[in-house]
């Protein structure tokens, strides 16, 4: 059966579902749905035999990694994070033939292997879920499509602490990079394979 949505060498990247991420308010999703959703398309990725990336975001314990530039809200540097805060959630189950991918931007791509990791793999569309949708959902999204990905952001796995930036991303921004779907249509079409 052809998909509609997805590509047969498709790519589940997930972002930033991490112990200090995971734990902040979220619109219009909770983070209990947007972790769900991610948990039951990493589940079927896994089972079709399809990669699926885990994305966090560190610091170097001084912090002089973090994006450097004059912005009006810099991430604080030499702040002290609690400890565990980049760790990936134990509801995604990671397995070994997971790919984990640490960024230090707000995007999945730049400074990262993510590109490679996924060339080598003949993969030619990705997948997005993760918090936050107008931050690293936003930024891996308009990366991937400048990399050539097909892509398609889950909009029920995805949440913002901001409900206006959510809603521009899915409604105004990810139409123009590739589509937006809900997690029972990711799941239906991987069934029907």
């Amino acid at each position: 059966m052809s998909s509609t949505l997805l590509d047969p060498r498709t790519a589940l990247v997930i972002i930033d579902l991490q112990r200090g991420v995971v734990g902040m308010p979220t619109l219009p999703h909770s983070s209990d749905v947007v972790v769900k959703n991610s948990v039951a398309l990493a589940r079927a990725f896994r089972a079709h035999d399809l990669p699926v990336v885990l994305v966090r975001v560190s610091f170097s314990a001084d912090g002089v990694d973090a994006a450097p530039g004059r912005i009006t809200n810099p991430m604080p540097k030499g702040v002290a994070y609690p400890e565990g805060w980049d760790e990936i959630i134990e509801e995604l189950e990671v397995q070994p033939t997971d790919i984990r991918i640490t960024k230090r931007q707000w995007g999945a791509f730049y400074g990262t292997e993510l590109d490679l990791q996924l060339r080598r793999r003949g993969i030619t569309e990705i997948v997005l879920t993760g918090i936050s949708t107008s931050i690293g959902v936003e930024s891996s999204a308009r990366a991937a499509h400048e990399h050539g990905y097909h892509v398609v952001v889950v909009e029920d796995a995805t949440a913002d602490r901001d409900l206006a930036s959510h809603e521009h991303a899915t409604t105004k921004i990810f139409p123009r990079l590739g589509l937006v779907a809900r997690t029972d249509q990711i799941l239906e079409e991987l069934q029907a394979r």
